[in-house]
């Protein structure tokens, strides 16, 4: 099952009491199926469980059944209304006339309560959302073929405190999510809390793996940059010994070149430590600077 399915079979448990709220969740539905007009009702689904509730919903919302319903053997789901009168009844719901050439809009009257508003946007994405699993990304998405109904849902959901981003999509109206936490958000709304916790897990888990991943690349240019200067410091104490130099440093020079030729893997502050009595890194640093600059200054006098 596809995380996208996961979260309407999540939403399609919550119970539909109210008239006015299976109302305005097919309301939600119906504007964001593929056919919504005063000839044909046309909605089209792979989420078994939508199925499962939609003659449900429509019963309690206008007491009418679907004349056709889905053929078990095909792989998506299909209900259609085609009674000239069933079709009416729907549109009279709204407030609009099935006899008259209408656009699709939003009637916000249909949605005052708080819980028609909500119960409206899980429609919408029953019919016509969809989420990518957040193990792979974070989007969210409404997708409708009406331009209007598009507009004022964002309205709707600016309304909520959402900001969705708008595109456009083979001639649909697209809303979309990126943000975690407004996906986490928008999915807790609409009734399925359990799938907006698996997105909020992803995101921990994510963050924690690029945490790792940040501290082993930084240990790991550490290790490379500790390595690299160790070699530095050997190459200088073997030029100085080629030219028979090292015996002649002074005492504390010639005490930091010979732990450094015991200990070619140890860092600076390991070295420090091994000095009787113990120095700085900073004190370690500033002879080996000094090692290097002497053994520079002898191959630039041999050339």
């Amino acid at each position: 099952m596809s995380f996208s399915s996961g979260v309407k079979q999540e939403i399609c448990r919550t119970a539909v009491h109210k008239k006015c709220c299976a109302l305005a969740e097919a309301y939600g539905v119906l504007l964001y199926c593929n056919t919504f007009s005063a000839r044909r009702i046309r909605i089209v689904t792979e989420s078994p469980d939508f199925a499962e509730r939609l003659p449900v919903l429509f019963r309690k919302a206008f007491g009418l059944t679907f004349d056709t319903l889905p053929d078990e053997a095909a792989g998506k789901l299909t209900f259609g209304i085609t009674d000239a009168e069933k079709i009416r009844r729907i549109f009279h719901a709204y407030g609009f006339s099935a006899d008259s050439n209408v656009t699709l809009h939003v009637n916000f009257g249909v949605l005052e309560d708080e819980c028609c508003r909500v119960s409206f946007l899980r429609g919408t994405f029953l019919a016509g959302g969809s989420v990518t699993d957040p193990e792979k990304r974070y989007h969210l998405e409404l997708a409708t073929t009406h331009l209007k109904v598009g507009s004022e849902t964002n309205a709707l959901l600016l309304d909520q405190e959402f900001s969705p981003k708008i595109t456009m999509r083979a001639g649909n109206m697209v809303l979309y999510f990126k943000q975690s936490d407004a996906i986490e958000d928008f999915l807790t709304l609409i009734g399925a809390p359990v799938c907006a916790m698996a997105v909020m897990e992803a995101k921990v888990e994510k963050d924690l793996r690029n945490e790792v991943n940040r501290r082993v690349n930084c240990d790991t240019a550490n290790i490379t940059k500790v390595v690299d200067a160790a070699q530095e410091q050997m190459e200088a104490i073997g030029r100085l010994k080629e030219r028979g130099l090292l015996d002649e440093l002074p005492v504390k020079l010639r005490q930091t070149a010979d732990l450094r030729r015991e200990n070619p893997e140890a860092t600076l502050a390991e070295l420090a430590q091994m000095v009787s009595p113990p120095l700085t890194k900073s004190a370690i640093s500033h002879r080996m600077r000094k090692l290097i600059e002497l053994a520079s200054d002898q191959q630039e006098t041999q050339c």
